[in-house]
């Protein structure tokens, strides 16, 4: 085995980590009797050969070597090499997307392709390999690798019948849903099959697979009643087989053999461990993965997907549940819809004995904001009954407030007041807890006093910034004027460490003050006599919300318009816009930066102009515009449309929103990702719509 291996220059070469002649050892480990060292070479191809799907020079020359190891029936655990093979392999580039930097590494990724598929007659034997690894393994790499899709669509027909092993039968089925999507003109012959074994008198698992793959490849060939149909299966899938048992507990003095671990697992084994964890106790682990499966094909048939987690959500099956509560985050976070009878039934699952369950549906709500509302009782509940949850600790970094709490306080429930009270008595207090605060509005304000002591007792070391700001956000979002002091003490002294972030915290805190603030005024003139900066900028923002002294703080704003920094340019922009009709004498430096090359400088200007001038014309064009070229801009624009009213936007702008709100996907659903507060901002931005529509008039003119 591995002739020549040591005739390759793997010094030359390199991977992720340096020199590749560690290499031909991993190929070895590879092929080793010992499970740990095939296990830790199997990391080490995935960490450095093949780094986060990376194609080296060294990847290309492992190929050949790969091929041997497949095909070899002495060699144990040749499943996953298949999958790497397949990885390495199956690799689809979109080469009109590519940069300059990205072309050099797809002449190797084009080269992996074709050397593997070259190989890729060897899965055709293997798809009746005596290991069963094998066979899982083997159906998707034909699919994705073999040059003749027809002969793979009829070895993945025929091989059904006479394979024993469910899991494998699945992997055909998946398969031909992969050959389906990969060659369309064969999408057809596929989905009719497909359908075949979903109307059939197949198991329920398998019939559920079939489904899965139809949603993927052919949805218009799913039936009418899928919804039906799967809740049927899932059903059954429920009443099959009996799960194992739990194994007894040993009694004491009882040996068990020794098994040799690493002291550092590798990546292969805690992924393995995660796997195993979260497949303990199911009986159909797979089940989740066809669901999913489901869902993506099913993509904007919102009213079906609702009505199936719907279904999933009462099963008696804890884990389907489970499921249900993520592929629910996953719905709402893409799509719009009516979902007030499946938050309500996430809510539900707040109370389930399983704490994994609880946790997920906790998670879920968190991120639903305004959403969440129909939830907020079983929230409340749920923050009443577990006050050991208010507060999580991390092995590293500070602690934050429980899902559970920062859901209740996004819908602006005073019943979270004392878990925020208890919270802020902590000796550490949670980094979230004064944005959480800033949802509650008015309703926190019994909070302030706590937040204005906390501040006070804070030690102006190098860490005040993680000590006082989550405070400072805090009484900013209340408005606390009696905490003007003890702000303008934090100002004064902030240390050099993270001190400019800090002084920007309190600046916000004491704008937002207003005139409470005008002990601080003193302070803020001395820091607008350097224009030019951020500081200064803030403080000059700061200084008019405090005693609206135009005269002082309009030189310094429109210096900031020259400031080195986008971003500062932008704050001075929208600091000018707060002026109104007072900064109408930088409206030609605000024009001027409507030509600029950096999108969300051109947005802050126009908006800005538009408030300093009243005047629409030169305005909306630049914001509508932005609109099409980044939909992440789309909330600025919203709220300066709502504010202008449709008769000052104008009829290309009622257009833009009507489509908007017309469009079912939420407009920053992403693939393969997601924030935080994405649904929350896509809420946002359709009420803003919808206001800007409602609004006939406005201020200002189109001249």
């Amino acid at each position: 085995m591995f002739a020549g291996i040591d005739e390759v220059d793997w010094a030359s070469m390199e991977h992720a980590y340096g020199p590749a002649d560690d290499v031909p050892g991993l190929l070895q480990g590879l092929a080793s009797a010992d499970p740990a060292e095939r296990e830790s070479a199997l990391d080490g191809m995935y960490g450095a050969v093949h780094h986060q799907g990376d194609v080296y020079a060294c990847t290309l020359a492992c190929i050949p070597f790969l091929f041997e190891l497949v095909v070899d029936p002495g060699i144990q655990d040749r499943g996953p090499v298949v999958e790497l093979l397949t990885s390495i392999g199956g690799i689809d580039l979109d080469e009109d997307d590519l940069d300059e930097d990205e072309i050099e590494g797809a002449a190797n990724y084009a080269m992996a392709a074709a050397a593997v598929t070259a190989g890729a007659g060897v899965f055709f034997e293997l798809i009746a390999d005596e290991d069963p690894g094998v066979r899982l393994a083997a159906p998707l790499a034909l699919a994705t690798l073999h040059s003749h899709p027809v002969k793979v669509l009829a070895l993945l027909r025929e091989r059904l019948p006479v394979e024993a092993d469910d899991e494998v039968r699945l992997a055909l089925v998946e398969a031909a849903g992969r050959v389906a999507l990969r060659h369309r003109p064969l999408a057809g012959q596929a989905a009719d099959w497909l359908s075949r074994l979903a109307a059939e008198a197949y198991a329920p698992g398998l019939r559920l697979a079939a489904l899965a793959q139809l949603a993927r490849c052919a949805p218009d060939a799913l039936p009418g009643d899928v919804v039906r149909v799967v809740s049927g299966l899932l059903r059954e899938l429920r009443s099959g087989p009996a799960r194992p048992e739990p194994q007894p507990v040993e009694a004491p003095g009882t040996e068990r053999p020794v098994v040799e671990r690493n002291a550092t697992p590798t990546l292969v084994e805690q992924l393995r461990a995660l796997s195993a964890e979260e497949s303990a106790g199911r009986g159909t682990p797979w089940a989740a993965d066809l669901l999913r499966t489901l869902h993506v094909g099913l993509d904007d048939r919102v009213e079906d997907r609702t009505a199936l987690l719907t279904d999933q959500l009462r099963s008696p099956d804890p884990w389907q549940r489970i499921d249900a509560v993520r592929m629910s985050s996953g719905l709402i976070r893409a799509w719009r819809g009516s979902y007030e009878g499946l938050v309500r039934l996430v809510g539900v699952q707040l109370t389930d004995p399983e704490p994994r369950l609880a946790e997920a549906a906790s998670h879920v709500l968190e991120e639903l904001f305004g959403l969440a509302a129909p939830a907020a009782d079983a929230l409340a509940g749920r923050v009443a009954a577990d006050p050991g949850g208010w507060v999580r600790e991390w092995s590293s970094g500070p602690p934050g407030l429980g899902s559970a709490v920062k859901a209740l306080a996004r819908l602006g429930d005073a019943r979270v007041l004392p878990a925020l009270a208890a919270a802020l008595e902590r000796p550490e207090v949670p980094h979230d807890v004064g944005f959480t605060i800033g949802h509650l509005g008015g309703t926190a304000a019994p909070l302030a006093g706590t937040l204005r002591r906390r501040l006070g007792e804070v030690d102006l070391d190098e860490g005040a910034y993680d000590r006082a700001s989550p405070l400072l956000a805090g009484l900013t979002a209340l408005r606390a004027g009696e905490a003007a002091p003890e702000v303008l003490r934090v100002l004064r002294g902030a240390p050099e460490y993270r001190g400019e972030w800090l002084r920007s915290a309190a600046l916000r805190a004491l704008g937002s003050f207003g005139p409470a603030a005008r002990c601080a005024v003193p302070e803020l003139r001395t820091l607008i006599r350097r224009p030019g900066t951020a500081a200064a900028t803030e403080a000059a923002e700061a200084l008019w919300a405090i005693d609206g002294d135009a005269d002082a703080v309009l030189p310094v704003l429109i210096e900031g318009l020259r400031a080195d920094q986008v971003h500062d340019r932008r704050a001075a922009a929208s600091a000018l816009g707060g002026l109104g009709e007072r900064a109408a004498v930088a409206a030609p430096r605000l024009r001027a930066l409507l030509a600029h090359e950096e999108l969300w400088l051109r947005v802050d200007a126009a908006i800005a102009l538009w408030q300093v001038t009243g005047r629409t014309g030169g305005t909306v064009p630049v914001l509508l515009a932005a609109w099409e070229k980044n939909r992440h801009v789309r909330v600025r624009v919203a709220e300066c449309l709502a504010r202008m009213g449709t008769a000052g936007a104008g009829a290309d702008a009622v257009r833009v929103l009507r489509a908007e709100l017309l469009s079912v996907r939420r407009h920053n659903a992403m693939d393969g990702g997601y924030g935080s507060h994405d649904t929350y901002e896509d809420e946002k931005l359709l009420a803003l719509c919808r206001r800007a529509l409602l609004s006939t008039t406005g201020k200002g003119t189109t001249s």
